[in-house]
């Protein structure tokens, strides 16, 4: 190698003409802290997983789907969508809308679009730079059939960013 690299190249001068792997010229991407995500951050796909909050685990889900989030056409800050999941016996469909403020997470589902079934209160999750929800459904107020208290974990879907 000596033999090849004339005598005036410094090993400077060498490593310039020698431009480092791609990987590492690509710049990391910033992570967003919990209490820097913004409701447009809610856009796009998000899987669902949904465990009872009284003997379940997210391990053992009772119902499982995905909630796509849009920009809600009425009120800038927030987020309007569609969810989607099983649970036992059958599929459940319901337009939700909410928004994300300092890390607080917060949904109100209705089937039907105008009488709230449920909300949805939980927290963005400290190391999941914002590709993470986490927290807790409950029966909306006057809502006793809305089924029980149920854990959820959000989790942006690969490709939406």
């Amino acid at each position: 190698m000596r033999d090849l690299v004339p005598a005036w190249l410094s090993a400077a001068a060498l490593m310039a003409l020698c431009p480092a792997p791609a990987a590492a010229q690509t710049p990391a991407v910033a992570c967003t802290q919990a209490g820097e995500m913004v409701p447009a951050q809610l856009y796009g796909l998000w899987q669902l997983v949904l465990w009872p909050q009284e003997g379940g685990s997210e391990a053992t889900p009772s119902s499982s789907g995905a909630v796509l989030f849009e920009r809600h056409p009425e009120y800038p800050g927030s987020v309007r969508g569609s969810l989607k999941r099983t649970t036992p016996g059958n599929d459940v469909q319901a337009r939700v809308s909410g928004d994300v403020t300092q890390g607080a997470f917060n949904l109100d589902e209705s089937a039907d679009g105008v009488t709230m079934d449920a909300v949805w209160e939980g927290e963005v999750t400290p190391s999941g730079c914002a590709q993470e929800l986490r927290g807790i459904r409950r029966p909306a107020e006057g809502r006793p059939t809305g089924g029980p208290v149920m854990n959820f974990v959000l989790k942006k879907a690969p490709g939406w960013r």
